[in-house]
């Protein structure tokens, strides 16, 4: 197994990618934290339990750096450490033009897709550091570096997270700690269920655009994710960090006409 007497951190881990992943590392031997906003989590907490693998769900609103920290002492009280941290919290944003973005929205989005992961980071660096070792995956988004959407607050919150990355990859290197990207494209989550307007079917919505933006010709699944985010947080990568994966089926590769 991959991830046999590892400990991740995973934050949304309460459906959707952030799902997938936990279940994903729990079935290659990984002790999983699925971290949520909300009691949710306890469901997750029993489907990957009902098949003997070991887990934990705490309540945390990561954009709270206090409930952050008392997570991570959580996690450390009951596993003793933390190997792996997947950042892949995050708050869907409606489309809509810059102009009409208030103040209220953009401090929402930003708080949760960068400033709650930066909050998560530095809560586990500590032990990392200690052990000289570490996986630190970074659940950006498409939208951060070619958007599909007028979602400005969404798209600066997944591009500095980007830079978040990298500047963490070159300071952190000396301490065998590996931080890397992942970009998702379109993928088929309960989040994505917001940006379909009211009444319409989400593939039927989507149907088209797939078509002519993702040369699959289909929505990625939280298990497209997943097998990139074990590939990060496993030794299959630890030469690794500062790099980022686009899965995206493709895009955003676009055909000549």
């Amino acid at each position: 197994m991959l991830l046999e007497n590892r400990v991740a951190i995973i934050t949304g881990g309460s459906m959707g990618i952030g799902k997938g992943i936990a279940l994903k590392f729990a079935e290659e031997g990984c002790s999983v934290a699925i971290i949520g906003r909300t009691d949710r989590g306890n469901k997750a907490l029993t489907e990957i339990t009902k098949k003997g693998y070991q887990a934990m769900f705490v309540r945390c609103d990561i954009s709270d750096s206090r409930q952050v920290n008392d997570m991570v002492n959580q996690v450390i009280s009951k596993f003793g450490k933390v190997d792996i941290l997947v950042n892949n919290a995050a708050l869907a944003a409606t489309p809509k033009p810059l102009t009409d973005i208030s103040d209220e929205e953009w401090a929402t989005i930003l708080s949760v897709n960068l400033t709650g992961q930066f909050f998560c980071c530095r809560a586990v660096l500590p032990y990392m550091k200690e052990k000289k070792y570490g996986r630190i995956i970074n659940i950006s988004s498409l939208a951060a570096v070619a958007p599909l959407a007028a979602e400005a607050h969404y798209s600066a919150a997944k591009g500095g997270l980007l830079g978040l990355t990298i500047d963490m990859a070159f300071e952190l290197a000396p301490f065998n700690i590996c931080v890397n990207a992942i970009l998702p494209g379109i993928t088929d989550t309960e989040a994505l269920d917001n940006v379909i307007p009211p009444g319409q079917n989400k593939h039927d919505f989507l149907s088209e655009q797939i078509k002519s933006v993702v040369p699959f010709q289909r929505m990625g699944t939280p298990q497209d994710v997943a097998g990139v985010a074990l590939f990060f947080a496993s030794e299959l990568s630890g030469f690794v960090t500062g790099d980022r994966v686009i899965v995206a089926g493709g895009s955003p590769l676009m055909p000549i006409e």
